[in-house]
């Protein structure tokens, strides 16, 4: 019996093996013999490599992404190939990097819409089924018609004030009796409860954590090898999205029953004005599992995006006591404008120019996403090379923030880069560009300034292990550790 089952296991191991050498060699005829056009030549390709069969490069950019010096993986390449522009494949697909300057963003943004729009890894539309929905012009017009309406300056306005509100309670719940704390987790839980209460009208705590704990495991297979097999990344990412999403689920079923009993109002919150917003040429809402995903993407991207940039902010202002400084007395001007109890609003907003300056040079060195992805909806040309309708891009945001022909001195912290008009166009792009640039980003800047304003006026902090803790992607960043500080508590 023993013999059998070793028979057998070696005879998958072969299988396995001539499936992967077989893949390998078509892969090589492939690339010797070219690709053709369809008039029957051959297309002019960018230099690269799909590396192994099926997982490309693809562990080669995990290992990367994960280790905190993503950028070494397109400027190795960039450096090994002589060109701005190469390809390779990644996530289960072939995809072409435009470079990391502006010229490659700005072509690829401008161009929604006419030769490419929005795509997705295979992973995300395993994860979220309808990631991929908004990918015609119409339908992006439509979803963002739909996020207008929550993301307007008068919703922003008020948003400001629960903001501030809840900012306060979360510094004398989590941080007022505490001497060290543990950065990435406290302000997680603070980010994901401001947007529950926002998105959602969900303020029991109980009810909330529940609804949070799946999001790590779910977002850690963003950037996974496309596998779902048990155990993979992606499998325990897809079982934590079905989770949240039978939650939210349950959510919208109890929201359409208040609206119907006219104990909700249309304006309550971003999911009572979803339900109710149908379609403008045929009239139709959309279904419960169409705004369990919306819900889902509005909660990663107002609360998953903004702990990684609130909690980098502390990294660094730890790191530079002259930032620390200038931030305070900034804050300090400010509350001193203000009477006692007085809420922050729009116009303090506005004044946070060096707050604001700090928190985009933070975004700089460590965006919270790396980077996003396009297809070509037609056949084109871009820099002499040809590209077929299909073909994947990728954009990166870590490698273009961190080119020093866009940031002089590239890893040297400097909020002075964004005083007058700042950066150059689609050089500095934490938010993306074009159509698709984030609807939620004035959300993200009132959040991250509120957060400030109370952090400095309240501490003074110093990190706990100031020399080896890494910057990782998983996939936002954050530090390895989750930033440990020793807290120095005062009251301005």
């Amino acid at each position: 019996m023993g013999l059998i089952r070793s028979f057998d296991s070696m005879t998958i191991l072969l299988i396995i093996a001539v499936l992967f050498v077989s893949l390998y060699f078509l892969k090589l005829l492939f690339r010797r013999n070219g690709a053709a056009s369809p008039g029957g030549g051959k297309l002019l390709r960018p230099p690269g490599s799909t590396g192994w069969p099926i997982i490309g490069e693809g562990l080669d950019f995990l290992k990367m992404s994960r280790t905190g010096v993503l950028e070494k993986f397109f400027f190795d390449r960039t450096q090994k190939y002589s060109s701005e522009i190469f390809s390779t494949a990644l996530l289960g697909e072939n995809i072409t990097f435009l470079g990391a300057g502006g010229a490659g963003n700005k072509f690829l943004f401008s161009n929604e819409f006419k030769l490419v729009n929005s795509w997705w890894p295979p992973a995300i539309r395993k994860i979220i089924p309808n990631a991929q929905q908004a990918s015609t012009e119409q339908e992006s017009k439509t979803l963002r018609k739909l996020y207008s309406q929550f993301f307007k300056p008068d919703a922003l306005h008020r948003y400001i004030c629960i903001m501030d509100l809840m900012t306060r309670r979360h510094f004398e719940n989590s941080w007022d009796n505490k001497e060290e704390v543990t950065v990435y987790p406290l302000v997680k839980n603070y980010t994901f409860s401001v947007a529950c209460s926002l998105f959602l009208s969900i303020d029991d705590q109980g009810r909330v954590d529940e609804l949070h704990k799946p999001f790590s495991a779910m977002l850690d297979g963003f950037i996974a090898l496309p596998i779902n097999l048990p155990g993979t990344r992606l499998n325990r990412a897809i079982k934590a999205s079905n989770v949240i999403r039978k939650e939210i689920i349950s959510v919208i079923k109890q929201r359409k029953n208040n609206l119907s009993e006219k104990e909700a109002i249309p304006t309550q919150d971003t999911l009572s004005q979803i339900i109710l917003f149908s379609d403008e040429d045929t009239g139709k809402f959309m279904t419960e599992m169409y705004i369990a995903d919306l819900i889902l993407g509005l909660l990663i991207a107002g609360h998953d995006t903004t702990t990684s940039v609130i909690t980098m902010v502390l990294k660094y202002i730890a790191e530079h006591p002259d930032v620390y400084s200038e931030v305070l007395k900034e804050q300090i001007e400010i509350a001193k404008s203000k009477a006692t109890g007085d809420l922050l609003n729009w116009a303090d907003m506005h004044k946070m120019r060096y707050s604001w300056n700090v928190a985009c040079e933070v975004m700089r060195l460590a965006p919270p996403t790396p980077g996003g992805f396009k297809q070509a909806t037609t056949d084109f040309t871009y820099a002499g090379y040809s590209f077929p309708k299909g073909w994947k891009f990728h954009w990166s945001i870590i490698s273009t923030h961190k080119n020093p022909e866009n940031f002089p001195d590239p890893e040297t912290f400097d909020p002075s880069r964004f005083d007058g008009n700042g950066p150059a166009p689609y050089t500095f792009v934490p938010f993306g560009g074009g159509p698709r640039v984030c609807p939620a980003q004035e959300f993200a800047r009132l959040q991250i300034l509120t957060f400030m304003h109370h952090l400095v006026r309240r501490y003074k902090w110093e990190r706990l292990h100031p020399s080896d803790e890494k910057l990782i992607f998983k996939p936002l960043a954050l530090p390895a550790k989750g930033l440990p500080i020793r807290l120095h508590h005062h009251e301005y």
